[in-house]
């Protein structure tokens, strides 16, 4: 009886993300925040309460970031990795200062103290790679001068997480510093380890995978990412750190077969994800945060934009394309969600995950918009200032605050 309980309810939640999905599509936009719906529809406080199909979903869930990580991972090389490094960390420095600190600064306003402070800085820092990539290609961007600028941003991003996720796994535990130290070290040494991996002995790596069976290729890959993220995550590192760091140690024909093959099984497991987190969030409780959500919504989305338009900017990109750029950027997503998540199941702080909900609700939908609308807005600001007789440059007015980069616009 138990079992036929779990398929009906798994089922159909299978059945309605994919309803959705297709709304979604029609709309065309991310589907994101429908998941995040039929999660608040049908978890605590929600409609219909699940209950034999929540352990399963949990674990679904868990997959559904290493393979939403793994897919990312396989979109770069490793050599391409450390170029980013040291061309672009100025640009991952501004994204920072800019992004992180205001939602530092909205939690210590709020009262939620110092743990909460660096939970939240990192939910308003990171931008959503699923979305900001499903967004470039349906616009047809990809080939765009100022995507290889949006993908350093995205990719020292993902990197920064990689120190990031073990410094607040160890706040959250509440562990010494000392301790926190050591886990530390223990995480930069392992995500320099595997990185070092890639890099020499990818090659190596990738042919030790290689299969022409679909089925062996999947059941390897597969196989082997899980492997990492589990003994990474026994680490103390995150686990969707290593499942990124596998991605990269794939390349050629391995990666492209491995994206294709896992494409459907990421899409499946990261909606059970963003679900997951939707069940474990009372609808009551987000009309309360909703103020604070819309004002941090607001001042990043206007943050990223800076950040993207500069970097665009250092990078010898025309006007429009630095639009574009920081338009691009503003989504969050998957990483913001997976912050709060550890949060909410620690504890911290009861109001963060509504918050952290609410936000990501916003910004989803935002985002799309703002990729599309930003530069021909920008472009309808300026001309509107021109006509009028004003001389101020609104594209530079944009960026006054940050720091001068040191090329110039080709």
């Amino acid at each position: 009886m138990h079992s036929a309980v779990f398929l009906i309810e798994f089922g159909a939640i299978l059945l309605g993300l994919g309803l959705l999905g297709r709304v979604a599509g029609r709309l065309k936009f991310s589907p994101i925040p429908l998941y995040l719906l039929a999660g608040l529809a049908f978890g605590t406080g929600g409609l219909l309460p699940l209950g034999a199909s929540e352990e399963f979903v949990a674990i679904g869930a868990e997959i559904g970031v290493i393979l939403l990580l793994l897919m990312l991972g396989l979109e770069y090389t490793a050599s391409d990795l450390v170029s980013n490094l040291k061309t672009q960390y100025p640009a991952g420095i501004v994204d920072f200062a800019l992004n992180a600190v205001p939602g530092a600064a909205a939690a210590l306003l709020l009262g939620w103290g110092p743990v909460a402070a660096v939970v939240l800085a990192g939910v308003t820092w990171i931008s959503s790679s699923g979305v900001i990539a499903k967004v470039m290609g349906d616009l047809g961007r990809l080939g765009n001068r100022e995507t290889p600028v949006i993908l350093s941003i995205l990719v020292l991003e993902d990197l920064a997480m990689a120190v990031y996720l073990p410094i607040i796994t160890a706040l959250l535990a509440g562990v010494s510093l000392a301790a926190g130290s050591a886990t530390l070290a223990i995480a930069l040494g392992v995500a320099g380890a595997v990185l070092f991996v890639a890099v020499r002995y990818g090659r190596v790596i990738s042919r030790f995978v290689s299969s022409d069976d679909p089925e062996k290729l999947l059941l390897v890959v597969l196989g082997l990412t899980l492997l990492v993220a589990g003994i990474a995550q026994q680490l103390q590192v995150s686990a969707a750190v290593g499942a990124f760091l596998v991605g990269i140690a794939l390349s050629g024909e391995v990666a492209e077969g491995t994206h294709t093959l896992l494409s459907p099984l990421r899409d499946l497991f990261a909606a059970v994800f963003f679900v997951f987190f939707g069940l474990h969030t009372d609808p009551a409780s987000i009309p309360p945060v909703l103020l604070p959500a819309l004002a941090l919504a607001v001042v990043t989305t206007g943050t990223k934009i800076a950040t993207g338009y500069w970097a665009a900017k250092r990078a010898g990109i025309g006007v429009k394309g630095r639009w574009r750029a920081g338009g691009t950027l503003v989504a969050r997503g998957e990483f913001s969600i997976v912050i709060a998540g550890l949060a909410v199941t620690a504890g911290i702080e009861p109001e963060l995950g509504p918050l952290a909900t609410a936000y990501v609700l916003i910004l989803v939908v935002v985002g799309p918009l703002t990729a599309r609308y930003t530069q021909p807005l920008a472009a309808w600001f300026t001309e509107r200032r021109q006509t009028g007789g004003g001389s101020a440059d609104l594209a530079s007015g944009a960026t006054a605050a940050l720091p001068e980069p040191a090329s110039r616009e080709r």
